[in-house]
């Protein structure tokens, strides 16, 4: 009996999960995928009609406004809070006073939602009554700071948003592995001569090469997902200037009635995710059996 258990009660006790796992994200994105090659609309319509779907949305400028826009934006978040992430745990990792308040000041920002977020920024970058207004009132006539009325400038108003919420995060990773360094090889350089930043630069950071592809992997993950905070900071605006894959999706799928289109550009979000993920984890996988 107990044998028994051993063996089959982790299969029970966990198959729920799967089986729920299994259908609310592998079936589902099957089902999205066949959408695409419908001629769905408002609802869903099982009949095949081949690429069309996909040539409808390779000639919408709109989609290709949405790439363009996630281009600027994945590139400038990934490193954006790879950079002030890392800064953060090399400051935090001097074990400097107050660590554990500081620590939560900067994790705090990941404690809020998109939505709260988004609102939180929309307020400040608002020329009306935010920044602007502020430093105007404080004698700063000439001043202005409007990029989130300005198309050419507006995409950057929501990376500056999404690079503050996650950039504890990213801190956080980096502090972990930074911790696991053995205080003995710091030492050991020091005796060498080398200097705190070329320890950093030549010893550690190299030894924390698995946390940078882990970083790497999230923030792709996220960036090419990222929805809520457009949606609040700018529905997209102005015009198309921070339309994201994300939101073209949505748009289409629920608000414009061309579920077929929707699920077509859904598709491509989830082949764009595996073409850049895929080569980092191939990447990290064949640098850690080098290392072995």
């Amino acid at each position: 009996m107990a044998i028994w258990a051993d063996r089959w009660l982790p299969v029970i006790v966990l198959s729920p999960s799967v089986m729920i796992s299994f259908v609310f994200v592998y079936v589902f994105v099957l089902i999205t995928a066949y959408l695409s090659f419908t001629p769905s609309t408002l609802m869903p319509v099982y009949r095949f009609v081949g690429l069309a779907r996909y040539r409808e949305l390779f000639a919408n400028p709109t989609w290709w406004d949405a790439v363009h826009n996630l281009a600027w934006f994945g590139v400038l978040f990934v490193l954006g809070c790879t950079v002030f992430g890392l800064l953060l745990a090399i400051l935090m990792d001097q074990r400097i006073r107050a660590e554990g308040a500081f620590r939560s000041i900067y994790l705090y920002p990941l404690a809020l939602s998109q939505v709260v977020a988004g609102t939180a920024w929309q307020w400040m970058l608002n020329p009306g009554y935010g920044i602007e207004k502020v430093v105007q009132d404080l004698g700063w006539a000439g001043f202005h700071f409007d990029w989130i009325a300005d198309p050419s400038k507006a995409i950057f108003c929501v990376v500056i948003a999404a690079v503050w919420q996650s950039t504890g995060f990213v801190a956080a990773l980096f502090l972990a592995g930074l911790r696991g360094i053995d205080e003995e090889i710091v030492r050991a350089a020091q005796i060498d001569g080398a200097s705190m930043p070329l320890i950093y630069r030549r010893v550690i950071l190299p030894m924390i090469r698995p946390v940078f592809f882990s970083v790497l992997l999230i923030l792709s993950h996220l960036a090419i997902k990222t929805f809520d905070i457009v949606v609040v900071m700018t529905a997209g605006g102005p015009g198309t200037a921070t339309v994201l894959p994300s939101l073209f999706m949505y748009t289409y799928s629920f608000e414009r009635g061309r579920l077929g289109i929707g699920a077509a550009s859904a598709v491509m979000m989830l082949l764009l995710i595996v073409t850049l993920l895929v080569p980092i984890m191939y990447m990290e996988s064949r640098a850690t059996r080098n290392a072995s």
